[in-house]
């Protein structure tokens, strides 16, 4: 039982090993990784404009009176190239009960690459969710950046 456990071990280790001898290492960057996006950090400012939305359940009876809106907690921004200059992406999503984005969609694109790189940071942020009478709620939330 042991012979064949240590069989399979090899069977599945060997072509990893054999994968790492054989790949070369990179060559080292000009330039460090944090020199590299303090220069970018630098050189664009990155604006936000939000707006935030109710979103209306037909399960949902009566009204609110007292509504809060969603509370930033983790909201990084996403990384553009110097080619982003003065370009606009427009992203709607719903902030869940739950405070994780749900369900982002672009609404004013800046082209494919930078589409993914937007999606891709909007769906990493937390809220604490908004709240209809102190109950969480769902919300649609607006967000536009430009590059400047």
């Amino acid at each position: 039982m042991q012979l064949r456990i240590g069989l399979a071990a090899i069977w599945f280790v060997l072509p990893t090993l054999v994968f790492a001898v054989a790949t070369p290492s990179p060559g080292v960057p000009s330039s460090s990784f944090h020199e590299r996006e303090s220069r970018v950090s630098t050189t664009m400012t990155l604006t936000r404009t939000w707006q935030f939305v109710d979103v209306r359940h037909i399960s949902v009876a009566g009204s609110c009176e007292d509504v809060q809106q969603p509370e930033a907690l983790t909201t990084p921004a996403p990384l553009y190239s110097a080619s982003a200059r003065g370009q606009k992406i427009k992203v709607s999503f719903i902030i869940g009960t739950d405070g994780r984005v749900h369900t982002p969609l672009i609404l004013e694109s800046a082209g494919l690459a930078g589409d993914r790189r937007v999606l891709k940071t909007v769906r990493t942020w937390r809220y604490r969710p908004a709240t209809c009478n102190g109950v969480p709620t769902e919300i649609e939330g607006k967000v536009e950046f430009s590059v400047r």
